[in-house]
């Protein structure tokens, strides 16, 4: 669309096409999650180079108005949702919280020597394990309505846990597998967080930039009656969510 823009002295390009666009989308002229034009179509709109467009929308993205999506374009930001890390944090509650439709596609289901996963070390001290105990391997992709809201990884202990396998197989959530198993209930043990900026293959999955900060967590649950079944690591969008901890 044409755009009627009065240029100011004293003020670089960038940073008044930055406060239109801001502007425009606080009057609702671009909604939640729409998708904002091309930055050669921005650039034509304004009537300078593309170079300037993008200065602009690196600064619509680092206030947070804005995000950009790997291979995707820059879309107006939805609500950040709260994850709220508890005795029982579970993801499908979240999702359902804010009227979404949660759901985790498999990214790989394996049962494999524990020795042979990246997070080998980390995972064999919190399981108690060997490297050559064999263990279950989920990876996951969480989103909500769609959207890629986390990325995690589960290891399970599968002497520990027999029949896990078939379960995770025939079941969309975590909780569900084990219950259909006999483990009815597991809490947290402890939550260990972080943040760092996400590699190609997690910006191209969680459709973020590879400047976009991403949450980290490692964790570790438990039966009740001790035995830790589980360690985990998940990775989240910061434009998309944020940790709350609970008492």
């Amino acid at each position: 669309m044409a755009m009627e823009f009065e240029r100011k002295r004293g003020e670089a390009l960038w940073s008044q096409i930055a406060a239109r666009l801001a502007q425009d989308i606080e009057q609702g002229h671009y909604k939640r999650d729409d998708k904002l034009p091309t930055e050669a179509q921005l650039a034509l709109d304004y009537g300078v180079n593309r170079h300037t467009i993008r200065r602009a929308l690196e600064e619509l993205s680092a206030a947070r108005i804005i995000r950009t999506e790997h291979g995707r374009g820059s879309f107006v930001n939805d609500e950040v949702m709260d994850y709220h890390i508890g005795a029982r944090p579970r993801f499908s509650e979240l999702v359902r919280r804010y009227n979404r439709t949660p759901l985790g596609d498999i990214l790989e289901l394996s049962e494999t020597s524990l020795g042979a996963l990246p997070e080998a070390m980390a995972a064999a001290s919190v399981l108690g394990l060997d490297p050559e105990d064999k263990v279950i391997l989920l990876e996951r992709l969480g989103t909500a309505d769609a959207k890629p809201i986390s990325l995690s990884r589960h290891v399970f202990p599968a002497a520990r846990l027999p029949g896990l396998m078939a379960a995770l197989q025939g079941h969309g959530s975590v909780t569900a597998a084990l219950a259909a198993i006999g483990v009815d209930d597991y809490t947290r043990r402890w939550t260990r967080v972080g943040a760092r900026l996400p590699d190609a293959r997690e910006a191209r999955l969680l459709r973020v930039a590879r400047t976009d900060a991403l949450l980290t967590t490692e964790s570790a649950n438990e039966t009740q009656d001790g035995a830790i079944v589980e360690y985990g690591s998940s990775c989240y969008p910061s434009t998309r969510m944020q940790l709350v901890f609970e008492p």
